[in-house]
C-alpha cells in the first residue's frame, strides 16, 4: 500500500531538492543573480542577455508545460508511486534538466542552433523559479482532466509562438534537429 508523504515533508523535500539543484549550479560558475545588477524579477525580451537571468522570463511558461508533461507521463505510474512520490519525481527531473540545460555542452548547442546568440546560461535564481514552474505545471495539470490539459498545453503553446516566436515544441525541434527556415522566423 501506498502511503502519502504529509505536505510539509513534500514542501521539504521539494525545498531540499531545489537547494542541490541551486548548489551545483552555483558550483557550476552560474551566477547568482543578472551580471547587470537590476533587481527587476522579471525581463520579457528573449533576444538580450537578461533572458534566463531574473526569475521569471517567457520561458517560464515552457517550464509550466514542462510539469503538465511530467503530470501526464508520471499518471501512468499511480499504480506503483503516489502522487507525492510522482510529484517529486517530477521536480526531481526538473532539477536535473536544468543542471543538463546549464552545462557548456546545451548552452553551446542552444548558441549554434537555436536564436539564443546571447544565451550563456541561467542564473541560479532562474533557475529555481523554473522549477516552481514546473511544479505549478504539476499541480494544475493533475487537477484537470487529461483534455483540460491537453488545450492548457496547446494555449500556452499558442500563446507562446504569437508573443515571442517561439515555445516549447520548437525549442525541442531547434535543439534536436534545427531547421534553418525556423531559425529565420524566430530572429528578431
Amino acid at each position: 500500500m501506498q502511503t502519502e508523504p504529509s505536505l510539509r515533508s513534500l514542501a521539504i523535500r521539494v525545498t531540499a531538492i531545489t537547494a542541490v539543484m541551486a548548489v551545483i549550479l552555483h558550483q557550476m560558475g552560474r551566477t547568482i543573480w543578472c551580471a547587470c545588477g537590476q533587481w527587476t524579477p522579471w525581463s520579457w525580451d528573449i533576444w538580450t542577455s537578461h533572458n534566463s537571468q531574473h526569475l521569471i522570463d517567457p520561458y517560464f511558461f515552457s517550464h509550466v508545460l514542462h510539469g503538465v508533461i511530467f503530470a501526464g507521463l508520471l499518471y501512468t505510474m499511480r499504480g506503483w508511486l503516489s502522487y507525492g512520490s510522482r510529484l517529486l519525481a517530477a521536480v526531481i527531473l526538473e532539477a536535473g534538466w536544468e543542471i543538463l540545460e546549464n552545462s557548456p555542452m546545451i548552452i553551446n548547442r542552444y548558441r549554434e542552433a537555436t536564436i539564443s546568440l546571447d544565451y550563456f546560461g541561467d542564473s541560479v535564481a532562474n533557475s529555481v523559479f523554473d522549477v516552481l514552474a514546473c511544479l505549478l505545471g504539476f499541480l494544475i495539470a493533475s487537477r484537470l482532466r487529461w483534455y483540460w490539459s491537453v488545450a492548457f498545453f496547446v494555449i500556452v503553446e499558442l500563446v507562446l509562438l504569437a508573443t515571442i516566436r517561439d515555445c516549447l515544441t520548437l525549442n525541442v525541434v531547434m535543439l534536436i534537429s534545427p531547421i534553418e527556415a525556423i531559425k529565420q522566423w524566430q530572429s528578431p
